[in-house]
């Protein structure tokens, strides 16, 4: 038998390699090592490579050829039960996908193959530890794994639900890097609601077929992947046991392209659904959901000298500030009546905590007490008032930046939005880096995520400004007080620079004149939308186009070409979804930025 300390090495290690030769048979050990690796692979999901060096796999299998001869003399005098151990072993690591050197016209480049493929999944089998630190993720974790039964081979659909900013999307996160290793495909697909929208009343099967050519472009890891029906990802998927995570759901045509049914899928797969609405879930036949409810809260302060303090669970609404504020799950000493009141002025979403703990984080004492006058004037337990906060805590250049972000570039890449901004402010890239910092963004392979709640304040404060006088404003999103500016005939003033127009959202005259941008010239950024209204709705010509628009968004244009007298020179992004366009535009156009 081997011995005890071998049987412990293979036991504590992660990947087990077995370099199969023709004479690897004639060793007793080795073939009791086998035993034992094959029995980590069952019992511990050991991972286990083959390498078949000048022997055939099938000779292997089937104890054939000269390995057979081999394994034959090894045999002779053997127990029964050794032998049936060995050739059981031997069966089934020859079924595992290896290494055929007979494939291979350079062992050097073979071998260099199988180094990184080790160091690959040493990586990818790495524990996570991003999430440790983050309160009440242990319980999270504990209560899904009660739905995800991994055990199980049964293909499971799980729904993760709650209010936004409530951390749907983190619990997902921290159970795709815990898990995905386990899996033969996984994938992430975030911010669904953002990046991939339904277009409702154009084309719902194009739009499945792009949300399902994105989807398996990533799973699979192939960037140019071409589908043309919706069964590919079906055929591609109904063998692999995967893990699927789609994050901030909005629409059923979002479920039926990326997981229509559960038989897509291999078996002992899981595909995991955050959203807001409970409903589409119901639709969708899912009735495994986690609620994630709002952090347990006490009226009593815990600092109270004459109150023992009790912890209400996991999630107590403290502890998830103190880890922003301090970075830990208690104040400070000297801090702990300051964070306590903080807390409860900033409500149980997790969000407003982790805004307000950013922007406390590193504060003295004195900076605390000259801050909690306003936050108990200007926080009445609302969390647009929370939110509103950190933003008046920026600086007015970051101020401004997060306006453009909320308005214009939210859900974008970082360059793109360093490109456009660049003679806007001074450092496009420092600016981001303090949202980051206030929690104010977050920034995920480099690009830029500002939370719902965040972008719905940035254009409530933009509305705001100029209140009477909309056309004073910087930035126009508001339908109505875009009707308004056109209704008044009046004039924009010269620090007009982007707006935002819904055609589909005000019938009215104004909107059919081929002059309803006359009075934008000056605009720079210009997202335009025709939605599903009536063509009758829409200008008959667009032939005022400002002429210093460095970004022209215009979904749904009803035009087969661009006004001949647009001027593209300071152009930086055009970008037309689901035109009608034929050409860009007549003759040739100076193009600089683009």
């Amino acid at each position: 038998m081997m011995s005890f300390r071998v049987s412990v090495g293979i036991r504590g290690s992660k990947i087990a390699v077995i370099f199969l030769s023709r004479n690897y048979a004639s060793s007793k050990w080795c073939l009791d090592e086998l035993v034992e690796i094959m029995k980590c692979r069952e019992e511990l999901g050991q991972t286990v490579m083959t390498i078949f060096y000048k022997v055939d796999p099938s000779h292997v299998k089937k104890l054939a050829g000269d390995f057979g001869k081999v394994f034959k003399k090894t045999c002779a005098g053997k127990s029964k039960e050794d032998i049936q151990r060995w050739r059981e072993a031997l069966v089934k690591v020859a079924t595992i996908a290896g290494y055929d050197l007979s494939n291979w016209d350079n062992e050097a480049a073979m071998i260099e193959k199988i180094a990184m493929d080790v160091s690959n999944e040493l990586i990818n089998s790495a524990p996570s530890r991003d999430f440790d630190n983050l309160v009440g993720m242990r319980a999270h974790m504990e209560n899904m794994n009660l739905f995800l039964r991994l055990n199980s081979n049964e293909v499971k659909m799980i729904g993760i639900w709650g209010p936004s900013g409530i951390g749907k999307s983190t619990i997902a996160r921290a159970l795709f890097s815990k898990h995905s290793h386990q899996f033969q495909l996984s994938v992430f697909m975030e911010n669904i609601k953002r990046r991939y929208p339904n277009i409702q009343g154009y084309d719902e099967y194009s739009s499945k077929l792009q949300l399902q050519r994105e989807f398996l472009s990533q799973i699979i890891n192939h960037v140019d992947i071409k589908i043309h029906h919706l069964g590919v990802a079906q055929d591609r998927l109904k063998d692999k046991r995967v893990l699927v995570v789609l994050d901030d759901v909005d629409h059923s045509i979002q479920l039926e392209a990326m997981a229509n049914e559960t038989r897509w899928f291999g078996p002992g797969s899981r595909i995991i659904i955050t959203t807001q609405d409970k409903k589409l879930l119901n639709a969708h036949g899912i009735s495994h959901i986690y609620e994630v409810g709002f952090p347990r809260e006490d009226q009593k302060s815990p600092y109270d000298s004459i109150i023992v303090f009790e912890c209400f669970g996991f999630d107590f609404p403290l502890e998830i500030f103190c880890m922003y504020a301090f970075g830990q799950k208690s104040p400070y000493d000297g801090f702990e009546n300051f964070a306590w009141e903080v807390t409860q002025l900033a409500g149980r979403l997790p969000l407003g905590l982790r805004v307000i703990g950013s922007y406390m984080k590193g504060r003295t004492k004195q900076e605390w007490k000259r801050e909690l006058p306003r936050l108990r004037t200007s926080l009445d337990g609302e969390i647009v008032s929370v939110l509103e906060f950190g933003y008046n805590a920026l600086h007015a250049e970051d101020k401004e930046l997060f306006l453009y972000i909320a308005c214009f570039f939210n859900k974008e890449r970082i360059e793109k939005v360093e490109d456009h901004l660049a003679k806007n402010f001074s450092d496009v890239g420092q600016g981001l880096q303090v949202l980051a910092e206030k929690s104010l963004i977050s920034i995920h392979r480099r690009y830029i995520d500002m939370h719902d709640l965040l972008a719905r304040l940035g254009r409530e404060i933009v509305r705001k400004q100029c209140i009477h006088d909309p056309g004073q404003r910087q930035i126009l999103v508001d339908a109505r007080d875009i009707c308004k500016v056109l209704n008044n005939n009046t004039t924009t003033s010269g620090s007009l620079i982007g707006t935002v127009i819904n055609f589909s959202e005000i019938e009215d005259e104004l909107y059919r004149s081929d002059r309803v941008l006359e009075r934008f010239s000056t605009l720079q950024f210009l997202r335009l939308n025709d939605g599903s209204c009536n063509q009758s709705h829409l200008p008959q010509s667009l032939n005022n186009l400002p002429h210093k628009v460095r970004l022209l968004d215009y979904e749904n244009f009803w035009m087969t070409c661009l006004p001949s007298n647009f001027n593209p020179e300071f152009l930086v992004e055009l970008k037309m979804s689901y035109s009608k366009l034929e050409k860009l535009w007549e003759g040739n156009k100076t193009i600089r930025n683009i």
